[in-house]
């Protein structure tokens, strides 16, 4: 017999950082939805520790201008991949995280009831990462050990107009590719031209 890779809606493997800023799913919630994002903290720049601390509650708001405008900001996400693909997670995937904010997808509002949220270290419209790709790929098909996924979507496709990552920068049709799921799984449109470095 496999043994499974959860325990608890927490994934072997990853990075355990439990945030606080995470509530109960709604009775009958259905979860079947990944929704993909980028950060970096501040915006453009890698490595640090400031990510967690945001998701934490723990950021030094006065160590960088760009800091400010997150006082008092409570969010989090399930987990979070690096440019190296390490991956951490903040929320069981049984719990709500705060990642997608005011949202509508495949008919219903309020994506964090029933979606799972994975921020990718980046910067929208940038690139990513071999590692990043690899280890979300691994991800997705863990979470759908799990939960029944029929879709996964960006930030920008759950809240267009207001967000706008993972953007351009992010290649959905090598992550397709990886995964060998369906298109129907994915945005209308996304898949229709590979990047150049495939």
């Amino acid at each position: 017999m496999t043994p499974t890779p959860w325990d608890a809606g927490w994934l072997h493997g990853a990075r355990r950082l439990a945030s606080p800023n995470f509530g109960p799913r709604p009775d009958g919630a259905q979860v079947d939805l990944i929704v993909i994002h980028s950060i970096s903290l501040p915006p453009g720049q890698y490595g640090g520790e400031e990510v967690q601390r945001l998701f934490t509650n723990t950021l030094d708001y006065n160590a960088h201008p760009y800091f400010a405008q997150l006082r008092g900001l409570q969010v989090s996400s399930h987990f979070y991949v690096r440019r190296n693909g390490e991956v951490w997670q903040f929320v069981s995937t049984h719990d709500r995280a705060w990642h997608a904010g005011a949202s509508h997808y495949r008919g219903r509002d309020n994506c964090n009831d029933d979606s799972v949220g994975i921020e990718l270290e980046g910067l929208e419209g940038e690139h990513f990462e071999d590692a990043q790709y690899d280890r979300l790929a691994e991800l997705c098909r863990a979470i759908a050990s799990g939960h029944p996924i029929a879709h996964v979507a960006g930030h920008e496709h759950v809240a267009p107009g207001r967000k706008q990552d993972p953007g351009v920068g992010f290649d959905w049709a090598r992550l397709q590719s990886l995964l060998r799921w369906s298109p129907q799984y994915f945005p209308e449109g996304v898949l229709s031209t590979r990047k150049a470095s495939d």
